[in-house]
Formats: structure tokens, sequence, C-alpha cells
């Protein structure tokens, strides 16, 4: 079974009631944090785990709302590390995410000196590994495999997918992208998909350019459904709605995804969980 906890359902702009994008997947007692935008550490203590337990990070794109909190994972991972042979916390995303790795541990650069110098047992920097992939395994460890392929989320670029198996489970997390085959193909026959959507029907009445922009590069509601019909997956799991999912409104997006796709679909706060089997899936809630 993997477990998918919806850690932050939020966009870009700030919300009091959902966190930046982040999910939360359990395979085979390995821990993998996809994305980590703001508020990521709160939603992932609520969750039961912590910076500690992460077996990897996994970013799909080096957009700032995904990565707003890399710092605080890495440093907090750090500090709340008490096995003097932990391993290296592994980063796996697109490339160029060496370059924002090495940026952020400068930035913390002094905050990193001064933990060394005051605590006895912190000898060395945060110990991490960056791995930089567009295609292809990434991950085959303890019977969890993880494999990525491109996806169109231009002019960001490159942007990555993951499909994370285990014990005949699987789950895609396409992360932020327009409609495009190589996610087709990424998310073939999987369990689940977890897929970013915006309502682009709300969105271009808006009078502001910048906003109505993001449509053009975003996939709505439909089109995240048609991407898991096309794909034939068991779940659909939407998340980072935009705008946020208004109170009492939630039937109206559900509906808008079954307009396209007729299996389960799944859509919540932050923490909403779900559980997907090998040929059979369930929910659970917090």
């Amino acid at each position: 079974m993997i477990e998918v906890t919806l850690l932050g359902t939020g966009s870009p702009i700030p919300d009091p009631h959902r966190a930046g994008p982040s999910t939360l997947v359990r395979a085979g007692g390995q821990i993998f944090l996809v994305d980590c935008g703001r508020g990521v550490l709160q939603r992932l203590a609520a969750a039961g785990s912590g910076a500690n337990q992460v077996s990897a990070l996994l970013l799909t794109h080096l957009h700032s709302d995904h990565i707003a909190d890399l710092g605080d994972v890495i440093i907090t991972r750090w500090v709340s590390t008490f096995d003097p042979d932990a391993a290296p916390l592994q980063i796996i995303g697109p490339p160029g995410t060496a370059e924002v790795v090495d940026a952020t541990l400068r930035a913390f650069g002094h905050d990193i000196g001064y933990r060394v110098a005051h605590h006895a047992d912190l000898t060395d920097p945060p110990r991490v590994e960056v791995h930089e992939y567009t295609d292809g395994p990434v991950w085959d460890r303890g019977d969890v495999r993880i494999r990525v392929a491109p996806t169109d989320h231009r002019p960001v670029t490159p942007s990555i997918a993951f499909r994370i198996e285990h014990g005949g489970a699987s789950v895609a997390l396409a992360g932020d992208t327009v409609p495009c085959p190589s996610l087709d193909a990424l998310a073939a026959g999987a369990g689940a998909l977890v897929h970013t959507v915006i309502r682009k029907d709300l969105i271009e009445q808006l009078a502001q350019q910048r906003i109505r922009d993001i449509c053009d590069y975003h996939s709505s509601v439909q089109e995240a459904a048609a991407t898991a019909s096309r794909a034939g997956v068991g779940i659909l799991i939407l998340t980072h709605y935009v705008p946020a999912i208004a109170p009492g409104t939630q039937d109206e997006w559900r509906a808008l995804a079954a307009s396209v796709f007729d299996r389960q679909i799944e859509l919540g706060d932050d923490l909403h969980r779900v559980q997907v089997h090998p040929g059979v899936c369930s929910r659970a809630r917090p």
C-alpha cells in the first residue's frame, strides 16, 4: 500500500488555511516529500512525521512556491538528526536543483556556522546529495522504485513528474504542467495521479493580466481529469487549487472533474489522505 497525504494544497497566494504545495508519500517504510512549499514542516508534523524521517525530497520544478521551505527542510533535518552516521538528505529534481541547493546553503551559512560553533556534536554542515534528472529511473531501494518524466510548464524548464511504485501499488505526481504525452505515459495504469489544478473559468475573469497569464501553463480541472482518463488511473487526486476552493464549492470542483473522469476523485484540505492499494483503492481521512 502507498499512502498519499496532501500536506499543502495552496498556491503562491498566502492562505491562512492552506500551506504551500507539498505532498507526502509513504511507501515501504520510506517517506518521500514531493515539493516543499511554505509551511511544509508544520504540516509534516501534523501528519506525524518530521524532516529527520524523510528518505528523499523530490522537486518537480524550481518555482518559488514549490521550494519556498527548502532551507527549512535542510536545516531542520540537520539539527534534529542525532545519529552521527545518518545518511545525507537525498534531493532529486530537474537540472538547476544543485545550483539552488548550493545557494540555499550559502544563504544559511551564518546560521550553520553559529550552530557548529555552539554544539559540540555538530561538526559538519548539513549533508545533502543532489541528483538531477529529466527522464528515467531515479530510485530503487527496499522494493520502492521511482522514475521521472518531463512535463510541460514552459517557460519553466525543465520540469518533471514522478511515479512511485511499491508492492504493486503506484502513484504518479504531476506537479505544474499542461497536458503532455510524456505525463500520459508516466501515469499510464497508475493506481493514482496527484495533479495540480486551476479553475481557468474563474481566473480568466480577473482584471490583472499577470494573474490571467497562469492559465497558459497550468492544467484546468477538466484537463487534469482528461490526463487521468487517458492514462487509465484508478484515482485522481487534485491539489494546489487556484483559486482556493471557496467554502461550499467542493462539489462544483468535483463535478468539473467528473465530467471527464468517471472513477474515484479526491480533493480536500491540507492533511487529506488517500490510500492506494494494488488494484484496490480506498480513502482515509485525518
